[in-house]
């Protein structure tokens, strides 16, 4: 009669877990990461070409400076707030982020509307009078109730005379806009934030128009 070896049992038991965890790694690496969606604006204005200025349109030319922003604000984090919760702390979606910072997608839009109107220059690029600075203070998504949200946008915006002895303070003001999301997920807050950006940059456009 053979005699069993207990060894025998332990190596086996050490060959199984050993193939047990093979399959375990493997498993993983077949495993691919979710990456983020990447959301912008959308495509904006219409496919005509650029219009064709007037003398009196290009006297009214503007140099936009670049959009300013807290460090909150400064990156690719779509982010919401919950009102119902903790309406003062912001927190960031995490499989959905904005192809390049919000300050910087809301100036190429900003810049874009504008341009629909007059001559839209760089800082020191022309002989401009007048310098627009924005300041993007809000760029998230606020739920009041866990299936309600919207879009909310708050900028200022700071309108400089540059003269010879340096920037003079024209005028300034500040524009809150607020959307209703159809969604409650990061697509929602993506359509209404857009929305509302679009809303803030005509109250602006409007508002230079206005100011002499």
């Amino acid at each position: 009669m053979a005699t069993f070896n207990p060894s025998f049992r332990v190596l086996a038991a050490a060959l199984a877990l050993s193939l047990l965890g093979g399959c375990g790694a493997l498993s993983s690496l077949n495993t691919k990461p979710l990456r983020p969606n990447q959301y912008d604006l959308g495509p904006g204005g219409s496919a005509t070409p650029p219009p064709a200025y007037g003398e009196a349109a290009a006297r009214r030319a503007i140099a936009l400076g670049e959009v300013d922003a807290p460090a909150s604000v400064d990156n690719p984090a779509v982010l919401y707030r919950l009102a119902y919760a903790d309406v003062q702390q912001q927190r960031p979606y995490g499989l959905a982020r904005w192809s390049m910072s919000p300050p910087q997608l809301v100036r190429l839009r900003l810049r874009e509307r504008l341009a629909q109107n007059r001559p839209v220059l760089n800082p020191g690029e022309g002989a401009v009078s007048r310098l627009l600075r924005v300041e993007l203070e809000e760029f998230s998504q606020v739920f009041d109730a866990p299936d309600r949200s919207y879009g909310l946008v708050r900028l200022r915006a700071t309108l400089l005379e540059t003269t010879p002895t340096g920037e003079k303070l024209v005028a300034q003001r500040s524009f809150t806009e607020q959307r209703p999301a159809p969604s409650a997920d990061a697509a929602g807050g993506v359509r209404a934030l857009t929305a509302s950006t679009d809303a803030a940059i005509a109250a602006v456009d409007q508002w230079l128009q206005e100011t002499p």
